[in-house]
């Protein structure tokens, strides 16, 4: 009788973080050096070793713990989060995480950031033109 837990398939883990951040098999596998066959091998596996398991969350970009403990229920409260911030005012959330700001002013803020930022590097381009031109004047 197998009493192992299904949800903890590492396997099919690994497929649904590599779906969420947007990645082919067959681009894991070029990463793995190996074939795209042996990572659908790899998603099909209940368990993995422990330094391909590493190499994986690496090209993935998270950690083996990230794999280990991913849930889908907790990626789906996340981003449920973002739906309705209104209903953000109670703490009783069974474990979701619970958003305190609007993502799109965030995403303003860093836009404004990112403009600063811009028109400071343009300003020090006009003065380095500016600066190379004396010279080429004064010669």
């Amino acid at each position: 009788m197998n009493t192992t837990n299904p949800t903890n398939h590492i396997g099919r883990k690994i497929g649904r973080i590599r779906e969420l951040r947007s990645m082919k098999q067959e681009t894991l596998a070029n990463e793995l050096g190996v074939s795209q066959q042996t990572v659908s091998n790899i998603e099909k596996s209940e368990t993995i070793e422990t330094e391909l398991l590493a190499q994986v969350a690496s090209i993935l970009g998270v950690t083996t713990d990230a794999i280990e403990s991913f849930s889908e229920d907790a990626v789906i409260n996340y981003f449920n989060t973002f739906h309705d911030q209104s209903s953000n005012t109670s703490n009783t959330n069974n474990g979701s995480v619970n958003m305190t700001f609007n993502p799109l002013d965030k995403l303003i803020e860093a836009y404004e950031e990112n403009k600063k930022l811009y028109m400071l590097l343009v300003e020090a381009e006009k003065s380095k033109v500016q600066y190379l031109e004396k010279i080429l004047n004064n010669k």
